[in-house]
Formats: C-alpha cells, structure tokens, sequence
C-alpha cells in the first residue's frame, strides 16, 4: 500500500480549504440576496397592508388622493401592459421566426443580435424621453395612452425577441425534417409545427415582458401618467393614471397624511401584481417542461 506523500497532503488540504472558502463566499451572497428580498418584502407588507381593503380597489382616488382608492390607477396599468405586449408580441414572434427560420446573412442576424442586445440595457428613462420627443412631440400624440403603449411595447420587445428565439431553437430538428420530408412548406412547418411547440416559451416572455411593463415608471411619467384623473380612459388619446406613477407622485408631490399610507398600499398592490406574474411564468415553464415528450 503506498503511502500519501507529506507535500501532496498539503497541496489536497489547500485545495480543500480554497473550495470550502469559495463556497462559503457563494453561500454568503445568496443568503444576503434572500435576506435583502424578505426585508423589502416585509417592509412593504408591513407599511401597506393597512391600507388594503375592498374599497381600496375599487374606488376613485378622493379628497386630493388622501383618502378612496386606486382604481384608476389599477386599471391604467392594465391597459398600459396589456397594450406594450399585443405591440411587441407580433413584432418579436416574427423577428424571431426570420432571425431563427429565414434569414440568410450571419453577418445580418450577429447584427440584428447585438441591437437586440443592446436594446435591452438602455435605461428606461431613454425610452421616456425617445416618446416625449418622437411620439409626445413629433407624431402629436400627446401624453396618451397610446404614447405609453408604443414606448413599454418597444422597451419590451428585446425580452418578447429573445425568448421567442430560445423556444424555436429547442423545438427539436427532427420535427422541422419530418414536416418538410412529408411535403409541407416551410411556412407550414413554421406555424403548424414549430410554432405550436414553442408556444410555452413565447408565453414566458410574454408573461415576463408584462411585469416589467407594469412596474415601469420613467417611460410613462413622459408620455401617458397623469397625476391624478377622475375619469376613466375613453380613447387611445386619454391620460391614464398608473400604479408605479401614483406611487412617485404621492412620495414627493403628496403632503397630506394619508397619502403615505395609500402609497404603500399601491406598492403592496404593485409589488403582489409583478410577483404574480413572475409565479406564473414559472408555473408556465415548469408545465411546459413536465409536459415534453421530447
């Protein structure tokens, strides 16, 4: 039986003691990123839950948003991201199908991908002041809801894009083979084929793009939130109220009160709506993978 020698001992209990370190340094980090998590979260249920009953979602803001509800508010962040996704949705699922399906030029798609790329790290309020200036400004559209649509619908596209791709490229091969080795074409084989198995993905991205366009604040402050309205939208061309706008408006514009006890509420409301989405994207994927049968 051989024996360990003395100075590879040594060097095993370095490497040993480096990868307990590195671990522990991991194991650090993720349990400050969870601490930090609950804390916000506890923080936001403890200021705004006083704050939360049915009154609360279903009336109009009153006595200069000091008391009623949010209402207003819930219902234009709903049209808001409901309207960024039927905008990026069709443009992101058929740049995806051209990047993945029919473009012919490397060079293009390499380019087409860092725009894509590049698209996703510009900081939202860029995209504020690009629909002041074109959409508020140039095309006159005022600050509307349609201002606010387009902007959250193009600050989304990058993630509606990408994640389209990453679902049609794990749509396996052989399917694409077998369709077009039975005579279909390869726009048949696209929508009946493909299409159809990639369609959890697409919803995860749509579902993600939905929670980002809901908790935006910068775009909107430019080009669609008012501070407060009494009225509903009855037109593309209308104010809206939104929920991460009310919030900002009544922290450094409210005085009275009651409006911090509303602002924590809406951010109770707004925070419970984000991890909504989230948890059912989730839900989505773990579905779609269960329900593979390739």
């Amino acid at each position: 039986m051989k024996e360990t020698h003395p100075e590879k001992q040594a060097i095993d209990k370095n490497r040993y003691a480096r990868q307990s370190a590195g671990f522990l340094v991991l194991k650090a980090c993720v349990l400050s990123v969870v601490l930090s998590l609950i804390v916000l979260i506890g923080f936001i249920v403890i200021k705004g839950m006083g704050a939360l009953n049915i009154d609360f979602f279903i009336k109009f803001p009153e006595n200069g948003m000091s008391e009623g509800g949010i209402f207003p508010a819930i219902m234009g962040t709903f049209l808001l991201s409901t309207g960024a996704i039927l905008f990026a949705l069709p443009l992101g699922v058929l740049t995806a199908v051209w990047l993945t399906e029919y473009s012919t030029s490397m060079k293009m798609v390499r380019l087409l991908r860092i725009g894509i790329n590049s698209l996703a790290g510009v900081p939202s309020i860029v995209f504020g002041l690009f629909g002041l200036a074109f959409l508020v400004k140039f095309m006159q559209f005022g600050v509307s809801l349609l201002s606010g649509i387009v902007v959250l619908g193009i600050m989304v596209l990058p993630t509606v894009i990408v994640t389209a791709e990453e679902a049609l490229l794990s749509v396996p091969k052989s399917f694409k083979e077998a369709s077009l080795a039975l005579g279909a074409t390869r726009w048949e084989t696209m929508y009946k084929v493909i299409l159809p198995n990639a369609i959890s993905g697409i919803l995860t991205g749509v579902i993600l793009g939905i929670g980002r366009a809901a908790g935006e604040t910068a775009p909107i402050m430019f080009t669609a939130a008012t501070f407060f309205t009494v009225k509903l939208p009855d037109s593309l061309f209308s104010e809206v109220m939104a929920l991460p706008y009310h919030i900002y408006a009544l922290m450094t514009e409210g005085s009275q009160a009651g409006q911090m006890e509303i602002a924590y509420g809406t951010a109770l409301v707004l925070l419970m709506l984000v991890l909504a989405v989230n948890a059912a994207a989730i839900a989505i994927r773990i579905k779609a993978r269960r329900g593979r049968k390739w």
